[in-house]
């Protein structure tokens, strides 16, 4: 954690930093609005995500790079998804293909503002693709992890499209499409599926293991279903649930909602974690898996909106539920939010 603070944070800034720089090149202002926004409001992502900046054998730059660029893709596109009024399917899913045209670098790019009413970004988002781009090429197992990492990316990718399609449509649209996956994943709900496919730790974990040359397929099969549906559903599950009420107010999609109550919502998110932990018991290196699902608890649920009256209760108990140093990394993040470091 000391690591992730003084060596990680300081790179992950540089990064944005640069990233921010560009956003004044931009040509059409909204885009140029949207592109900056993403880096000052959701900064935490990227410096969640950098935590595997610091799994064993990984060099730390070029993991920051890769992790900062495809973080601040991901930010940017809900951006332009969520404030710019356009709700056209295909127009959405060409956005995307910067997310699936970013983690597979044998192919073109293509032009992803072909269906969207604003242009000109001054080859933004094209750099952001490329950055990444010429990350994975420097990863040694990356053939080994790529199949992985692309069908999160297209989940991803799916699960922004639905989600934000028009409310009347937007629903059903999704259980039809999480429904297909129903037989893969009996353990949990659609809703629960769908949030697991809104995390991009799936993808940063897969890119730091295939850093090792001698990774095995079994490494990988043990990698994909510790994080999918487990810690990835659990780190998006727990964004929603300190987003709750605040997305209840605006009518925002929000998966937690799908629960019958807050004690069912404790229950399920209970079971992520403790289906979390143990399948880390089975990978390299558990010991940093383990931390990341601690740093998950401790982060989101050191957010001010998750410890207000109506679920102080239900977050203390989650804490509990982390065991170890949950607790202890609890205390770190909200002494960094209050230093204005998270």
């Amino acid at each position: 954690m000391c690591s992730l603070v003084t060596r990680v944070f300081p790179e992950v800034d540089r990064e944005l930093a640069c990233w921010r720089g560009l956003c004044g090149e931009m040509e059409d202002g909204e885009l140029a609005l949207q592109a900056a926004s993403s880096i000052e409001h959701k900064r935490f992502h990227a410096q969640g995500g950098s935590v595997y900046a610091l799994y064993p054998g990984t060099p730390l730059s070029p993991s920051v790079k890769l992790i900062v660029s495809l973080q601040t893709i991901s930010d940017y596109l809900d951006n332009l998804c969520d404030r710019m009024g356009t709700q056209e399917e295909a127009a959405l899913r060409q956005l995307h293909l910067a997310v699936l045209e970013a983690v597979d670098p044998r192919g073109g790019l293509s032009d992803y503002y072909r269906l969207y009413p604003h242009k000109g970004d001054h080859f933004y988002l094209n750099r952001l693709v490329q950055k990444c781009r010429e990350q994975v090429e420097g990863i040694p197992a990356y053939s080994a992890v790529m199949g992985c990492i692309k069908k999160y990316a297209g989940l991803y990718s799916d699960l922004q499209v639905y989600k934000h399609l028009p409310q009347e449509v937007r629903e059903d649209r999704m259980r039809n499409w999480a429904g297909r996956f129903a037989q893969e994943y009996p353990e949990i709900s659609l809703w629960e599926f769908s949030a697991a496919s809104g995390s991009t730790l799936g993808m940063f974990a897969m890119a730091a293991a295939a850093f090792n040359p001698s990774l095995t397929p079994q490494d990988v099969k043990e990698l994909d279903s510790a994080y999918f549906p487990w810690i990835c559903g659990l780190h998006i599950l727990l964004d929603y649930y300190i987003d709750l009420q605040e997305d209840l107010q605006h009518g925002d999609l929000n998966f937690v909602q799908y629960y019958k109550n807050m004690d069912e919502c404790e229950e399920r998110l209970s079971f992520f974690i403790n289906r979390s932990f143990a399948a880390c018991c089975r990978l390299n290196f558990p010991d940093f898996h383990r931390t990341v699902v601690m740093g998950l608890l401790a982060m989101y649920l050191s957010d001010a909106k998750a410890l207000k009256e109506f679920n102080r209760a239900a977050t203390l108990r989650l804490l509990g539920r982390g065991g170890g140093n949950t607790r202890l990394y609890f205390r770190l993040c909200r002494m960094l939010r209050s230093l204005g470091k998270l």
